[in-house]
């Protein structure tokens, strides 16, 4: 039987494509919620069997749009607080005890939840940044404090409400080596390049080979990434290069040709 909308007081949201490999773990982190909502992107393999393993709120479907998913998710939840849960990040028991005691006698409004950063096993804390990693983001919030935007990638989010930060972190394996990283940076870049283009301004060469040194500054010297070493002059580098490879694949590939081949 579906429990009432006031006995429920914190949802566990997770929207996932492809995350068989990790769900599990995931999953097993978020059973301290009230609920535990599932929603499944165009996947191919076994997560929607492994989902079913722990709720029955469940929506599978197909959204071109990433936005468009999480807010059917957020939706869907009847929690009077949403905490929001990649499939690649791992709440601690230390986090949750902390969720479970804030939303207690929390007003309404959202939580920025802190991150940890790993990249294999290396906790990589500082350098984050540029569209290329965050230390910190909007995960916990009261119903109808947050909305995702339309963009294909890092899409923008609407808040309303007091803006509060809990102290303990979540683990976030964001990729798995530098090979993972390059793969990551080749989608998010095409998906970028489809923004650009969807937004009729995609820019000019200049201003992104200036905004290539301005993030390589920012996330390495600005966000202390020389203090984690050559994985922080990583980072900072794809960032610098995201927004000039999304604008070289806007204006070289995603934009139709003119019939003498100029661009």
């Amino acid at each position: 039987m579906m429990a009432a909308l006031s006995t429920v007081q914190l949802s566990a949201l997770v929207v996932a494509h492809n995350e068989a490999a990790q769900l599990v773990e995931c999953l097993d982190c978020l059973t301290f919620a009230d609920e535990l909502v599932v929603v499944l992107d165009a996947c191919t393999d076994e997560s929607a069997a492994i989902a079913r393993r722990y709720t029955a709120r469940l929506i599978v479907g197909q959204w071109p749009v990433e936005g468009d998913r999480r807010n059917l998710g957020i939706e869907t939840c009847r929690g009077e607080w949403i905490l929001e849960v990649d499939a690649d990040e791992r709440v601690t028991p230390t986090l949750a005890a902390e969720v479970r005691r804030t939303i207690a006698t929390a007003s309404p409004g959202y939580f920025l939840v802190p991150f940890d950063n790993y990249i294999g096993a290396r906790l990589v804390r500082y350098g984050w940044g540029g569209s290329w990693g965050v230390s910190a983001a909007p995960r916990l919030f009261s119903r109808g404090s947050k909305r995702w935007g339309p963009e294909n990638i890092h899409p923008t989010v609407t808040l309303i409400g007091s803006k509060r930060r809990l102290v303990s972190r979540i683990l976030h394996y964001v990729d798995r080596d530098i090979s993972d990283m390059l793969a990551r940076l080749d989608r998010y870049s095409t998906a970028r390049a489809a923004d650009l283009v969807a937004g009729g301004d995609i820019g000019s060469l200049a201003s992104n080979v200036r905004r290539l040194v301005t993030r390589f500054f920012k996330c390495y010297v600005q966000r202390k990434g020389y203090r984690e070493g050559a994985y922080g002059v990583l980072i900072a580098l794809f960032a610098g290069l995201y927004p000039l490879l999304s604008y070289l694949k806007a204006r070289l590939e995603a934009r139709p040709s003119s019939p003498d081949g100029a661009q």
